[in-house]
């Protein structure tokens, strides 16, 4: 591939999501016919044994003529889940990644933890 096709290969429209140990590249690209579709890359952080650090990467593809189902069932999933379990975060694994923002956790007298939800908002998706 030369240098020229690299340059085209460049994104035309990116955002980027920060999750804790994982980010998420949400990259708009072009086909060799010149006509876009997306990319979503996982990136999520592993610290190696001497502290440094390394990366492992998933890529997932969505062509325009998925794009409305691909929509319609994501916004399906993520419903469910909220109607199911609420939005606040039960696993102690994502607690800790979360502690920085959302320092909210107390102990009572008698040592069970409680989550205030007054400095949680409903966040909708199409916010993050």
């Amino acid at each position: 591939m030369s240098n020229n096709d690299m340059m085209e290969k460049e994104e035309i429209f990116s955002k980027v999501l920060r999750a804790g140990r994982r980010t998420y590249f949400f990259d708009v690209r072009s086909t060799k016919a010149d006509d876009y579709y997306l990319t979503i890359t996982e990136s999520k952080k592993f610290t190696n044994d001497d502290g440094s650090f390394h990366y492992k990467k998933h890529k997932i593809y969505i062509y325009k003529e998925d794009f409305a189902e691909f929509k319609e069932i994501l916004s399906e999933m993520t419903d469910f889940i909220i109607n199911e379990r609420g939005d606040e975060v039960i696993s102690e694994r994502h607690q800790k990644d979360f502690k920085k923002e959302y320092d909210t956790v107390t102990a009572s007298e008698n040592g069970e933890l409680h989550q205030s939800t007054e400095n949680f908002t409903d966040i909708d998706f199409d916010d993050i």
